[in-house]
């Protein structure tokens, strides 16, 4: 395992002003498309844009994903000490884009209001409350481990709890997806499966702290 003394708070500071200034990043140019393509607000039906801006923007999605990995890879050898450090990261980045969001555009205007949240493979969409309970469950996760690193050699990694976290994991996917076909199509979303959500968002959360609690 990586040393204790990696695991300093300011370590964490630091790679989450990193974050802070990644999500900056994201919403800048969230901002310009939406200028470009949503000059009266964004809304669905999607505005269907260039084939070329397209690409650029699968591009620009998948590189951030790559950069906040490797700025994880950093931090230890081991890769669940790196995937930990990752979803961190990940989460204070995609809380401080919707928080910027809402300082740059006043966006969002509502707390079930609709999003595309993702591109890759095809558009993730839903109300973006649902991805920043994700995060904040990541920053929760991340700051217990590390106030308690010995943990990370603990039954918190056992191969059960990895399954389950990896159902619920597809399980919360599957919710992003559900309205994807419609809104391809040029339809508005209508329907968010928050029970599907909140059942697989509750049993990773607690089956976690169900083993991170185990002695």
């Amino acid at each position: 395992m990586a040393e204790q003394k990696a695991f300093k708070w300011n370590t964490l500071l630091s790679y989450g002003i990193f974050a802070i200034a990644m999500g900056f990043f994201e919403a800048a140019v969230v901002v310009y498309l939406r200028l470009l393509y949503y000059p009266d607000g964004f809304h669905f039906p999607l505005v269907i844009i260039p084939t070329n801006i397209a690409v650029v923007e699968l591009g620009r999605e998948l590189s951030t994903i790559v950069m906040l990995w490797f700025a994880a890879t950093f931090f230890a050898d081991r890769f669940r000490e790196r995937f930990i450090v990752f979803i961190y990261i990940f989460g204070v980045w995609d809380l401080f884009y919707y928080i910027w969001l809402k300082l740059l555009l006043n966006w969002p205007t509502h707390w079930l209001e609709w999003d595309i949240l993702f591109l890759i493979p095809a558009p993730w969409v839903g109300p973006w409350l649902a991805p920043a309970l994700v995060s904040l469950g990541f920053i929760l996760v991340t700051i217990l481990l590390w106030k308690n690193p010995e943990k990370f050699d603990g039954p918190v990694f056992s191969k059960n709890v990895w399954l389950v976290e990896i159902i619920c994991a597809l399980l919360i996917l599957l919710s992003f997806f559900w309205e994807t076909g419609e809104v391809i199509h040029g339809a508005i979303p209508q329907y968010y499966p928050w029970r599907l959500f909140l059942f697989a968002y509750i049993l990773g959360l607690g089956t976690f702290l169900w083993a991170y609690l185990k002695k």
